[in-house]
């Protein structure tokens, strides 16, 4: 089973996307499973289920900062290497979803709890997230590799 495939699994067995994302890719970088469940939990739903910014964009901005980040306060130049490698993430995935915002990937404000109510009618994380967490984990494998 590849990376992406490991995301997608975790999240279908009820991991948020977040989680689903550094969990998979975490340990290439010395982070455990369960740092990276802990670190990454208050990403899901778009930040706190506030429907921001996707949990698997939140997750691969995390595994980017793991391998790119930079750790000396004045390495101006490996914070932009940083920035402009996040931005690449998020220009490809935007390409691929139209937006990294949850509620616009969703169609539905998850932060409302009738709205909330309706998504898991609807059952929007079980037909949308896996392959937003899928289109997360792709992007990011061929930037770990190509980079």
């Amino acid at each position: 089973m590849n990376q992406v495939e490991k995301a997608v699994k975790l999240f279908e067995e009820g991991y948020l996307c977040s989680q689903a994302i550094l969990a998979t890719y975490g340990p290439e970088f010395g982070i455990s499973r369960e740092t990276a469940l802990k670190l990454s939990a208050p990403f899901g739903g778009g930040v706190a289920r506030m429907a921001e910014t996707c949990g698997a964009v939140n997750g691969a901005f995390m595994v980017l900062g793991l391998k790119y980040g930079h750790t000396e306060a004045r390495d101006g130049q490996t914070k932009e290497k940083a920035y402009a490698i996040v931005k690449e993430f998020v220009n490809e995935f935007e390409a691929k979803n139209g937006t990294i915002t949850c509620k616009e990937l969703l169609n539905c404000d998850i932060s409302n709890n009738d709205e909330l109510k309706r998504a898991r009618e609807e059952k929007l994380f079980t037909t949308i997230c896996p392959k937003l967490v899928k289109d997360a984990a792709e992007i990011l494998d061929r930037i770990l590799k190509d980079k």
